[in-house]
């Protein structure tokens, strides 16, 4: 992967696209350095397939022509035809997705589309007879169909390389083998689905078509597609974003930085986003109109256009809206991605850290509180193999189900991909992460009982027209603790020394040594549990406040958590708090106990308070804290369990009273910041960066 020089690069392009670019600066000798540091680290993580690959595969996709060619000679004699129409009968193989792109990496699938005449149809000859073919081909293993997609495929692998296949049926007794599929006129008379299959060639040539350096886009989008899988939102099916979406973004940001190299359209690609207004769409060119009566994206006049959340306008006619899949929580979850990354490119700007930072893998598992398993089984691998696809596809919908009955309230994160025990047969498992959206109190959402969201689903799944015995699901509750041991690399759990959280637009990690890695530190604290250990009287009418200074900030804000002087119920339930045994306190002598913490970076609770002496109680704090909102379910008994973590932020100056369970007891509280940081205790630190001024807390209906 050799990097041009800089007296090698093209003069600045005419502009593509619908606005003028923001910049046409020629690269700078840093910007050179950078993409060199780029293509290096690409290469070291084996993102290219070797010469021996790339040449197996184009030996795959003759074969597969082949193949196809006799399947339609085949459907046409079967049908009558005479002999010279069966001579005449044709079906073309062409390529889309990475494949086409030249992105794709080792082991990845090759999309492809079979273009057919107008008497072979997809239900009877494609799921049909082609199926039967390939099935008895010895080089074909794992051979399912899911006729009942959005776009109808075909899944097997040949020879050890992963299909996906693909076809349309054209209004064309004979297919030229030259056949031109931009031709506008191929698309008249056309069912829906083949339209939709042939946009998938279609629409990707025309990106290529649409960047200014082909070679450039290359680069930076094999980047994006890497880090993409790295951090969890690659994934179409689980309602993240697919190759054509990714490809269309940064195709966008090599219209708008013409002449960069990929290592500033990375940077870029992560600073626009992160600004970008959704739903406001990204488009490469004006929506085309054409004589055919076929609808494009137009929310003026499509009521259903109106409801998607991250509009990507593919740009061939017909345009239509290339990320239907995303729901609220998988935009929310690619908004905090995006932020993460701007964060780190700046960083890397600085020199703080280096390309490594920002590939580094999202740890699902380590992530969440709370989780859905979805567990699916069958008697047969065939049977497991169509069960597994049609469950796949409807994956999507049990989170949109989820954010509608808790009023998108519930954030619900699917993981990208199915999971395997291997001490099972005929088994596949796939996990959802559950927690509060940022922004939503314990107080205003209330439990959630999604129960009849999952008996729904289950039964809506349930209704697979290709059902057989032995087709079953399941899905439960688990709490992080539950986690199947399979799940993880090697089969065993990571230490708990390092977590990992996502919580309103940023992640942040802590490792064993206590080194600290910002991703972001919001100016607003927030107050969450604040946990009761030592129950001693206390004053009836003293509130409770607190005073925060960040560093680096002369801004000191005063809150009060709880205002006793009104409505309160006396002395009983009043809590003072203390610092550990041998911890000096900045506050001696005083009233009340004065901790001094400070601001690293996760939302794992620390010890910020613990009681006298007692170590046992500073580790089970350690474990049972961790996240702003909880959620918890009992298919089986059908229990509430409550969590009344506090979102509102005391910085700000807001009120914090409602820190109270409905039923007017004290709710356990700690203290936490957002923006995924972690608030940790040390008594007598020297530069304190926030301070909390402990008096007393008074049971109160205030």
């Amino acid at each position: 992967m050799a990097m041009p020089k800089l007296n090698q690069l093209p003069p600045p392009p005419p502009r593509i696209g619908m606005w003028e670019p923001i910049s046409t600066a020629q690269p700078a000798e840093l910007d050179m350095s950078r993409t060199q540091e780029l293509l290096k680290f690409m290469e070291d993580a084996g993102l290219c397939e070797s010469g021996e690959e790339s040449l197996k595969r184009q030996e795959v996709l003759g074969r597969l022509d082949q193949i196809v060619k006799a399947w339609v000679k085949k459907v046409t004699e079967a049908k009558g035809y005479n002999e010279e129409m069966v001579e005449e009968a044709n079906a073309v193989i062409f390529t889309f997705g990475s494949y086409r792109l030249g992105v794709n990496g080792p082991g990845a699938d090759i999309d492809t589309l079979c273009v057919g005449p107008r008497h072979v149809t997809r239900e009877e000859d494609f799921f049909g007879e082609l199926h039967r073919m390939l099935a008895e081909l010895p080089e074909v293993q794992e051979l399912h169909p899911v006729p009942d997609a959005y776009v109808p495929v075909m899944k097997f692998k040949f020879d050890g390389v992963s299909i996906d296949l693909l076809y349309a049926k054209l209004g064309l007794w004979v297919i030229p083998d030259d056949l031109d599929l931009s031709v506008p006129t191929l698309l008249q008379d056309l069912d829906e689905k083949s339209v939709l299959s042939l946009n998938g060639s279609r629409v990707t040539d025309k990106i290529l078509h649409m960047v200014p350096n082909v070679q450039n886009f290359q680069t930076t989008l094999r980047c994006i597609r890497y880090w993409a899988k790295q951090r969890g939102v690659y994934s179409n099916v689980a309602g993240f974003l697919g190759g054509i979406n990714w490809a269309i973004l940064v195709a966008r940001i090599c219209q708008l930085y013409p002449t960069a190299l990929p290592s500033l359209l990375v940077s870029r690609f992560f600073k626009v986003y992160c600004q970008w207004r959704w739903p406001n769409p990204v488009l490469l060119c004006p929506i085309e109109g054409g004589s055919l009566v076929l609808p494009s994206w137009d929310p003026r006049r499509n009521f259903r256009d109106r409801n998607d959340l991250m509009p990507i306008i593919t740009p061939m006619y017909p345009c239509i809206n290339s990320s239907y899949n995303v729901s609220s929580s998988t935009l929310c979850i690619m908004q905090q991605e995006f932020q993460r990354g701007n964060n780190i490119c700046e960083a890397m700007d600085a020199s703080v850290t280096g390309w490594n930072t920002l590939f580094e893998r999202f740890l699902f598992f380590e992530a969440y509180k709370n989780y859905l398993q979805i567990d699916i089984t069958a008697r047969k691998d065939v049977d497991l193999m169509n069960w597994q696809g049609w469950v796949e596809s409807r994956l999507r919908l049990l989170t949109s189900e989820i954010e509608r009955d808790t009023r998108g309230m519930l954030l619900c994160h699917p993981h990208p991909g199915e999971c395997l025990d291997k001490s099972k047969r005929f088994h596949r498992c796939y996990f959802m992460g559950l927690q509060r959206k940022p922004g939503v109190c314990a107080q205003e959402g209330g439990p959630f009982d999604i129960r009849f969201t999952v008996e729904k689903f289950k039964n809506m799944v349930g209704m697979y027209t290709f059902k057989k015995p032995g087709m079953w699901i399941g899905v439960c509750h688990i709490k992080s603790n539950n986690i199947p041991l399979f799940v993880f690399p090697g089969g065993v759990r990571p230490a708990r020394q390092k977590r990992v959280a996502r919580e309103n637009g940023a992640a942040a990690e802590v490792d064993e040594a206590g080194d600290r890695k910002k991703r972001k530190i919001d100016e607003s604290i927030t107050c969450q549990k604040l946990r009761k250990f030592d129950s001693v009287a206390g004053t009836k009418n003293t509130p409770l406040a607190v005073e925060a200074k960040l560093e680096d900030s002369s801004v000191t804000a005063r809150c009060p958590i709880v205002d006793c002087s009104q409505s309160c119920l006396g002395n009983e339930g009043s809590f003072k708090f203390s610092p550990p045994v041998g911890a000096s306190s900045s506050a001696s002598g005083s009233s009340s106990s004065t901790a001094v913490v400070t601001l690293v970076s996760d939302i794992v609770p620390a010890p910020s308070v613990c009681q006298q002496g007692s170590s046992e109680e500073h580790d089970r704090f350690q474990d049972d804290a961790q996240s702003m909102g909880e959620v918890q379910q009992n298919f089986g008994e059908g229990t509430r369990v409550e969590n009344e973590g506090i979102r509102q932020g005391v910085a700000t100056g807001r009120d914090c009273s409602n820190i109270f369970r409905n039923d007017g007891g004290v709710e356990e509280l700690e203290p936490t910041a957002p923006s995924s940081n972690v608030v940790s205790a040390s008594y007598g630190a020297q530069k304190p960066l926030i301070k909390f001024n402990f008096t007393s807390l008074v049971r109160t209906n205030c």
